[in-house]
């Protein structure tokens, strides 16, 4: 993974942006690509590249030209079936000058024109320039695991791997939230591509592409999330079947991302099964020395220190802890914001941000992760708990249905679930509406906009009139209603959070933050359309979640890991910025009213309020409600501090390694 950016005048040469702002916004993404810094430049478009160099490690170097001399690319990523591609294109003609994948993406280009994005096999964000046709294509992987943000003008284009490069470029630049976007934020954790935080700037779809082409841009989509709207449509085999398959698939996806670098590839292992498996697959595709990383959490509410060392021990790998308290939680919060560029509901990102700065200091570049096993294979307890209220809802006066709701949520101390009289009025809302889409995720969604009680009046009449859930449900795929209730409820899961929060603030930013490369077997293509083809029996057994993925696991799995029940990752909230270890001065500041009110976000007595309560509550637990607008309030205050009062640190000025300055004479 690395860093790309570009400015491209869409009709006429009018805006030559100075040496020193190229500079400037390339170094604005040097976290990301530390290795080599590159440019090409012509009369109408700049590319800009910060490389991380893991393929071909003498070679590469970007923006790279076509061997035709019309096509340039900035490349950001890892397409894993580029000696395959490769192969095909020479048979067709094609001579490569490099064994990078980079090469490969742009001969394809060359070949299949955006018609190769179907046959990428990887995770990307790229930018390719057609210096004759005067035409920019972007294109982003299929699940938006590569950031790429653009922002238009009306007569130019500016794109870039993060904001602050963006922003980089010219400090005229309007900078003020999107109202839209924190109102996505509110409801479902996360933006939304193509909708951004920031006034101006989008974020490109995942599985898309867009051209830009005389002044306009045209939006195409490569590839969505599909299932199966009959029997017909599924995988017709039996359980045991499915099993191996998928063993087969998973370990050729896990194969390809530990041998396709250059580099050693390490591992994170959190305790729970995806991380577990992913790492035993990866011990066997490259078994020299293995490295694996761990977090442990000085709260035992959060902490797996056991499962991981049982694991580690299995592995015989070179396994690294990292110790996380409240107090590292709360001073790197400022720093992490930085890198999200987008408020976070929870402090989870943080202590993945502490860990691949261990990576990156035990000389690892690369890491394979459990990411997308949960989506994929249904195993968060929302697709469970969507499971029981349609069954409760299909006899709502029964005493008996409602009792299976206590086998959810069984981690938290503070579970839904703990008071049966509650937990019956919580869950029961809404049952008449079962068969309707969206209805596994709307007390998430209802419980996430609690948050916006805190809302300024300003906020308020910005988005007023406008109903974010309902533009997404009414964007669904016209076969969404022929699909099982588990596929659907799995569909909203992957368009509403694992693009926007947990590929984005909890993986790219918090690993490219110090310059490491996540690699995500279970979002491997393959992978994922097998596990769609799946009967839903074979993913979510009676309440059994990722049960074919348990079968698949365990005959390298130790059996205490396999049987535990699901304890997904968490950190400390709320609780990590009271009592005696608060960090002075920042958040104080952050929280008075003077600095809530420039902020326009939220009324100023309300969060005063809510800040007075969670300090009196100090070494208590608080509620959900609480903690996630605690979080969320203070993350929006520190991006408005950090990026639109304040803007963000200039970062020195690099040295282009490669340049490609055609403009000059």
């Amino acid at each position: 993974m690395c860093g790309i950016a570009g400015v491209v005048e869409l009709t006429e040469a009018k805006h030559r942006p100075a040496d020193e702002q190229l500079a400037a916004m390339v170094a604005a993404l040097s976290h990301r690509g530390p290795d080599e810094f590159g440019l090409y430049r012509d009369e109408r478009a700049v590319l800009l590249h910060a490389r991380l160099s893991i393929l071909d490690l003498s070679a590469g170097q970007q923006p790279m030209a076509h061997a035709n001399g019309r096509l340039w690319i900035s490349f950001n990523g890892e397409i894993y079936n580029y000696i395959e591609l490769r192969e095909q294109l020479r048979a067709l003609g094609h001579a490569f000058r490099t064994h990078s994948d980079t090469e490969v993406a742009l001969c394809a280009y060359a070949q299949w024109g955006a018609e190769c994005f179907a046959r990428f096999n990887g995770q990307w964000a790229i930018a390719i320039w057609d210096a004759q046709q005067r035409e920019l294509v972007l294109s982003r992987d299929h699940f938006g695991i590569a950031p790429l943000y653009v922002c238009e003008q009306p007569d130019r284009v500016i794109f870039a791997s993060e904001v602050k490069a963006i922003f980089a470029l010219d400090e005229t630049l309007p900078r003020a939230f999107d109202p839209l976007g924190l109102e996505q934020t509110f409801t479902f954790w996360s933006i939304i591509p193509p909708q951004g935080i920031f006034k101006g700037i989008s974020e490109l779809r995942p599985g898309h592409y867009r051209i830009y082409r005389n002044g306009a841009a045209t939006e195409h989509a490569y590839w969505q999330p599909r299932f199966p709207t009959c029997r017909a449509e599924e995988f017709a085999g039996s359980l045991d079947a499915a099993v191996a398959a998928l063993h087969d698939t998973l370990q050729q996806a896990t194969r390809l991302r530990m041998q396709r670098a250059d580099v050693p590839v390490g591992s994170y292992l959190s305790g729970g099964l995806d991380s577990s498996l992913v790492a035993a697959l990866g011990k066997d595709a490259r078994p020299d020395t293995f490295h694996t990383f761990s977090m442990r959490f000085e709260d035992a509410e959060y902490d797996e220190t056991d499962y991981q060392r049982e694991m580690a021990a299995r592995l015989g790998s070179r396994h690294a802890e990292l110790l996380i308290t409240r107090a590292d939680i709360a001073a790197a919060l400022p720093e992490v914001i930085e890198h999200t560029e987008r408020p976070i509901l929870r402090t989870a990102p943080v202590p993945l941000f502490l860990l691949s700065r261990r990576v990156r200091a035990a000389g690892i570049k690369v890491v394979l992760t459990g990411e997308g096993a949960d989506e994929v294979f249904a195993g968060y307890d929302i697709f469970r708990e969507a499971k029981v209220r349609r069954f409760w809802a299909r006899f709502p006066q029964s005493e008996f249905r409602p009792m299976l709701l206590n086998r959810l949520y069984p981690y938290l101390s503070r579970s839904p679930v703990g008071q049966q009289a509650m937990a019956r009025r919580f869950f029961g809302k809404n049952l008449d509406q079962w068969d309707r889409p969206g209805f596994s995720h709307a007390l998430r969604w209802s419980t996430t906009a609690s948050i916006k009680r805190f809302y300024s009046e300003q906020q308020r009449q910005a988005v007023a009139g406008s109903d974010v859930i309902k533009a997404l449900l009414d964007e669904l795929p016209a076969a969404f209603k022929q699909w099982s209730y588990l596929s659907q409820d799995q569909y909203l899961e992957m368009v509403s959070l694992l693009s926007g929060y947990l590929l984005s603030s909890q993986g790219d930013r918090m690993l490219m933050a110090h310059s490491v490369e996540g690699r995500f077997p279970y979002l491997d293509i393959n992978v994922v359309e097998f596990a769609n083809a799946l009967p839903a029996r074979y993913k979510l057994k009676v309440l059994d979640e990722k049960h074919v993925l348990k079968q698949c696991a365990a005959a390298v799995i130790p059996p205490r890991i396999l049987a535990r029940k699901k304890q997904p990752y968490r950190a400390p909230d709320a609780l990590a910025f009271i009592g005696a270890e608060r960090p002075p001065g920042w958040l104080e500041e952050l929280m008075e009213s003077d600095s809530v009110q420039q902020a326009g976000v939220f009324n100023e007595q309300a969060v005063g309020q809510l800040w007075r309560k969670c300090r009196n509550f100090s070494g208590q637990q608080f509620s959900n409600a609480d903690n996630m607008a605690l979080i969320g309030i203070m993350s929006t205050q520190l991006l408005y501090e950090r990026f639109i009062r304040r803007r963000p640190a200039a970062n020195p000025r690099v040295n282009f390694t490669t340049h490609h300055d055609l403009t000059v004479k």
